[in-house]
């Protein structure tokens, strides 16, 4: 069973104080304002196929880790990218996965599934080598009940929204789906166009055909580029976005002239665009989605600093996304300049940074969120969503930004009923944090209880405009 005090200081006034502060937060709704939950799944409300399926085969945090041990991908039913066979036998790889479950210990993949097996589906024993296909058993058999269905769980999990991430040119069909029938549940899409800004991405001429066709009309200029873009931001607003999301490798930003952005655009066009002018594409397409979000009021996120798809070897046979992409050294001062300059100061907008470089948060991050009245600090990102990961980011940022220039917590999962697990971490972080100030009289219990709600609940939801 899980301890009711698991993550706390072992000193036993801090544990008082934490357990104290958490227990007033532990119920509050769920508010999930940024992540990769497939739309489909609540869509069509139809039962989850089997453990490995829900669990396993989505996960890239755990295969990530089982690759790291020799474990093939193949063998884990990842689908490959070229069709080649992997194992279709969910028992197998159910089996796999319990035997090397001790990798998980001490990391935050293993606090969720921990959280996530005895919560959610009343699982009583270490999942092991020996009883990997009782859990199994057990787990399908709760599939299969009506409590189980993914709307049943939302509720059940107290989720008040949840942001899905889609493309600039998705139909959005799940979500009409979802606004068309009789379920209350706030399901809500977020404005992702990384596929047709970043001029270095192999599918950027299909992608800009797909968001050509959806908004009916060619798309032969950077003006019509532009305006495909607002039209699309329009209609995401009218589906429920508040937020829109922007992955760089690199935070630069700079203004181009009109005319510099139409002659990169029209090489583009030709496949003709450099490495140079895919780099001012995007740092310039940057300032233009900091210019409408201030005009349309989105939200503006940046996840900066990822080598995706390091390893070519497993980019080439299963595609994107496979636990291949590793941090990178960021520098945001210099690089976000631009930006700020022009609309840091800007009421209108807010843009919420992210980092996978956490030897920026002292030095440059919580210093620019301390200042810049646009700029919010985003949740420890990734490998740093973990409980040292927590820690460190509050260590390092609350004294120069305090805790209202950051955004409270996301989970950015793709697995489902992860979710709570992942919040219900980040809560006990949190309050364990807080007690150790309150320990030391550097706040008082009064704060304390204000700082945790708005921790758990309150920064996020005013921080993504979720009124």
């Amino acid at each position: 069973m899980l301890n009711e005090y698991r993550y706390f200081d072992p000193d036993p006034e801090v544990r008082r104080i934490a357990y104290e502060l958490y227990a007033e937060v532990r119920d509050l709704p769920i508010i999930s304002p940024h992540g990769h939950v497939d739309p489909r799944l609540l869509a069509d409300n139809m039962p989850f196929p089997d453990p490995a399926e829900l669990i396993i085969i989505p996960d890239h945090y755990i295969y990530r880790m089982l690759y790291s041990q020799g474990i093939k991908l193949e063998a884990l039913g990842v689908p490959t990218h070229d069709g080649s066979p992997v194992e279709m036998d969910h028992r197998k790889i159910w089996q796999i996965f319990a035997e090397h479950f001790y990798l998980f210990s001490g990391t935050p993949t293993g606090a969720w599934l921990s959280h996530e097996f005895v919560e959610v589906f009343g699982v009583t024993e270490k999942l092991n080598a020996r009883n990997a296909l009782k859990i199994y058993d057990h787990i399908q058999e709760k599939l299969g009940a009506p409590e189980f269905l993914p709307r049943a769980l939302f509720e059940r999990f107290n989720i008040e929204v949840l942001s899905t991430t889609d493309a600039a040119g998705d139909s959005l069909s799940h979500h009409k789906k979802m606004k068309a029938s009789d379920w209350k549940g706030r399901v809500i899409p977020c404005f992702r166009p990384d596929a047709v800004v970043n001029l270095d991405d192999e599918k950027w001429r299909d992608c800009l055909q797909a968001l050509a066709q959806t908004v009916d009309f060619e798309i032969n200029s950077f003006a019509s580029f532009i305006t495909a873009l607002e039209n699309r931001r329009a209609f995401f607003k009218e589906m429920g976005a508040t937020a829109t999301d922007h992955a760089v490798v690199v935070p630069y930003t700079q203004e181009l002239s009109p005319q510099q952005a139409e002659t990169i655009f029209q090489r583009a066009l030709q496949g003709k665009a450099s490495a140079e002018d895919a780099a001012l594409f995007t740092a310039h397409m940057l300032m233009e989605m900091a210019r409408m979000s201030v005009e349309d009021g989105l939200v503006m996120q940046i996840h900066p600093g990822s080598w995706r798809n390091h390893n070519q070897r497993v980019f080439k046979k299963f595609g994107r996304d496979k636990g291949g992409d590793i941090p990178l050294q960021t520098e945001y001062t210099r690089n976000l300049h631009a930006l700020l300059n022009k609309y840091g100061n800007d009421p209108r907008l807010t843009l919420i940074l992210f980092t996978l470089d956490e030897s920026t948060y002292s030095r440059e991050l919580a210093p620019l969120a301390g200042h810049y009245p646009a700029m919010k600090l985003g949740p420890p990102w990734w490998f740093h969503d973990s409980i040292e990961g927590m820690s460190r980011f509050r260590q390092r940022v609350t004294e120069t930004a305090g805790i209202y220039n950051t955004a409270g917590f996301n989970d950015d999962t793709r697995a489902f009923p992860s979710i709570p697990a992942r919040h219900d971490l980040s809560r006990r972080i949190d309050a364990n944090y807080l007690a150790r100030l309150v320990a030391r009289h550097i706040i008082d219990m009064e704060d304390a209880r204000s700082m945790s709600h708005a921790l758990a609940y309150d920064l996020v939801k005013k921080a993504y405009k979720l009124h």
